[in-house]
Parts: C-alpha cells; sequence; structure tokens
C-alpha cells in the first residue's frame, strides 16, 4: 500500500534525489580511497578494524566531517527511494545503506597504506546517516518538498537533461584553486605532461608549444576569461528556468554564491586573513563584466542561452588551456595535496576539471532538443 505521505510529492518527471545520491555515493567512495595508491595485505581480515583499541586520539575536524559527510547520503537515498512511492521501506535504506556503504570503505582503507580503518569512523558515518534519513522522512512528513515539486512542473522546461545537477555542483567545484579565479577546466597541460611521459615526447614532438614560448594572459584577458566563466553557468541557468522571476532571483542567489565561494577558496588555501587577495582589479573588472552581461540576458530565450553558454565555455576553455600556469601555483597546490585537505583533494580536482565540459553537454543537449511551445516561449 502506497504511503500516504508521499502521494502529493510524486510527479511525473524523474526524481532529481537519484542522480544527485548516485552522484554523491561515487564522490564518497572517490574521497574515502583517494589516492588509490599503496594497496597492500596486511595478512588480516579486513573487517578487524570493528575489535581494534579505539584511537588515541582524534580532531574536531574528523569527527564534524565523518558525521556530516554521511548525513547526504542518508538524506539523498531516503528521498530517492520514497519517490518511487515505496515509502514504508524509505528510512530504512537511508539509514542502512550508508553504514554498509561506511562499513565498506573502512575495510578497503585496511589495504591502503596511507588510510587508517577505524570504528569511530563507521560510527559517525553510520550516525549521520541516521540523522539524514530522519531528516529526510520529516521533510515528507511534513510536505517540505511540496513547493520544490511545483517550481519543478511550472519553473523549469519539461526535460533538464541533468543540468540541475550541474548547477549544483558548480559551487564546489569553485572550491579548488585555479590559475585564474573561477577558470575550471584547465586541463591541457596535465593531459601533455601524461602524453609526454607515456610517448617519451616522440609522438608530440613539434605539436606541443616548448615551456616559456606561451605569455601569461594580459590583465584585459584575463578579465575576460573571469567573466566569461561567470557568465556561462548563469546562462545554462537561464536555458532551464521557464520565467524571468526565476532568472532575477537566481541572479541575485549567485551575486553572493560567487564572492563567497570564492573567498572560502581562498581562506582554506591560504587562510582567512588572505579571504578576498584573489580579488584583483582584473578579477574585479570581470566580475563587473559577468554581472552587466548576465542582466542583458535575462530576456533571452532558452536555446538562445543554451548556445551563448557552449560559445562561452568554447572560448574561455580555448584561452586557458593555451596560457601557461602561474609559476608559484604548483606551491599553492600543495596546500591541498597535503594536510587536511588531503582526502578532498583528488575530488575537488577532478570537479574542477571536468565540470565546464559536462556544462558544455548539458548545453549542447538543451540547444539541439526538440521545439515546444513551453520550451520556445520567451521567458
Amino acid at each position: 500500500m502506497r504511503s500516504t505521505i508521499l502521494s502529493p510529492e510524486v510527479g511525473h518527471r524523474m526524481s532529481l534525489a537519484w542522480p544527485v545520491s548516485i552522484v554523491y555515493l561515487v564522490l564518497v567512495v572517490y574521497a574515502s580511497l583517494y589516492p588509490f595508491s599503496g594497496w597492500r595485505s596486511q595478512g588480516i581480515v579486513p573487517w578487524s578494524f570493528l575489535t581494534a583499541p579505539w584511537p588515541p586520539y582524534w580532531t574536531t575536524f574528523d569527527v564534524v566531517t565523518n558525521l556530516l559527510g554521511y548525513v547526504p547520503l542518508g538524506l539523498l537515498f531516503t528521498l530517492a527511494v520514497a519517490r518511487t512511492g515505496r515509502g514504508r521501506g524509505a528510512w530504512a535504506v537511508g539509514m542502512l545503506l550508508p553504514s554498509l556503504v561506511s562499513f565498506a570503505m573502512e575495510a578497503a582503507q585496511s589495504y591502503l597504506l596511507l588510510r587508517v580503518p577505524s570504528q569511530v569512523d563507521w560510527v559517525l558515518n553510520t550516525a549521520g546517516g541516521v540523522l539524514g534519513a530522519t531528516l529526510a522522512l520529516l521533510m515528507l512528513r511534513w510536505r517540505w518538498l511540496g513547493p520544490w515539486t511545483a517550481f519543478r512542473e511550472s519553473g523549469l522546461v519539461s526535460q533538464t537533461h541533468g543540468g540541475l545537477l550541474v548547477l549544483v555542483l558548480w559551487p564546489f567545484a569553485l572550491l579548488y584553486p585555479t590559475s585564474v579565479p573561477y577558470g575550471l577546466g584547465q586541463v591541457w597541460h596535465r593531459l601533455e605532461s601524461a602524453l609526454l611521459r607515456l610517448t617519451d615526447g616522440s609522438v608530440l614532438q613539434g605539436w606541443v608549444p616548448q615551456p616559456g614560448l606561451t605569455a601569461p594572459l594580459s590583465p584585459l584577458t584575463e578579465a575576460v576569461v573571469v567573466a566569461l566563466c561567470v557568465w556561462a553557468p548563469a546562462l545554462l541557468a537561464f536555458a532551464l528556468l521557464r520565467l524571468r522571476i526565476y532568472r532575477v532571483v537566481f541572479t541575485g542567489l549567485s551575486v553572493p554564491m560567487v564572492l563567497g565561494v570564492g573567498a572560502l577558496s581562498a581562506s582554506l588555501t591560504y587562510g582567512p586573513t588572505h579571504a578576498w587577495a584573489w580579488l584583483t582589479p582584473p578579477v574585479v573588472l570581470g566580475l563587473t563584466f559577468a554581472a552587466a552581461m548576465t542582466v542583458f540576458s535575462l530576456a533571452i530565450g532558452h536555446r538562445t542561452a543554451a548556445v551563448l553558454s557552449l560559445l562561452a565555455w568554447s572560448f574561455a576553455l580555448g584561452v586557458l588551456n593555451r596560457a601557461p600556469e602561474v609559476p608559484y601555483f604548483a606551491q599553492t597546490l600543495q596546500i591541498w595535496e597535503q594536510g587536511r585537505f588531503i582526502h578532498f583533494h583528488g575530488l575537488s580536482q577532478w570537479l574542477g576539471w571536468l565540470w565546464p565540459y559536462a556544462a558544455m553537454g548539458v548545453g549542447l543537449r538543451l540547444a539541439l532538443r526538440r521545439p515546444s511551445p513551453l520550451y520556445n516561449r520567451r521567458p
């Protein structure tokens, strides 16, 4: 029998909770097993951490991270199962699945040289999953998802092609430091280095510019790149939102988010006293350009917004991947590659590398989708 607390929440669209929960599960596995090196057998069963002595000490950062890191996992899987109409078992799935995932991760860490499995981590992860599942159950009982369901039906185009998920991940991708603020997707130098190592430089000889031959970005070029890297995600959002009022709200919310994420990334990297050091004159000029272009884009059509987003990313990525990295940028990354951020380094790095290309894929699908009256009407 279908749970009565779920019927008003179930719409005809596929629930966003499923893809988000799958992505978050992959991120948890990646963060738990990074850097995926130093595998060895200690000659013990992988679940021996359950009977090992408790760690003599642990930090507040570790406790908070292990507890809160699994709250979204329990919440998302509970919502995902509940949105299928099987509400009675949703809380059990949301409670048990994070515990099983955590147990599997701790067991796998017993084979990693740089990781230490702990029953404390498993207990905290399990508690976080229970907390998330309970929060999801309360959200369903109190019908907090009703406004979100109504917004999806009236405020978004009929098929988002994963655009909502991509936009949700944007702030997290921006946390990883980049040589140009908001300049995600600068992957050519890594690919070049990997290809040179694999081929000893014989295949790419004559095709790759030698170090020192590429000039650094001028202040004006940097400002243009910053503007495009901020404007393009706004265009992607405009390609998804039906009404102009929603675009205005998104623009207003994105201003503090863009500035706040930049300050948070700098604080995590350099310390709170340097939270605004990245806000140089070229960056300020670029953000001003982005704000002006976003305002002028409020009235454009959905397909036009998707096409402009593709063009903006194409130009920005072309400039970024031709520019050399700042000399001291490698030293900056060592802060993330070592210390307390070591387990988030690879995760943030991949998000920063791949996010623009995922956004371009969504933009391409939105630009090529079949026209419909609701889709083509002006916002």
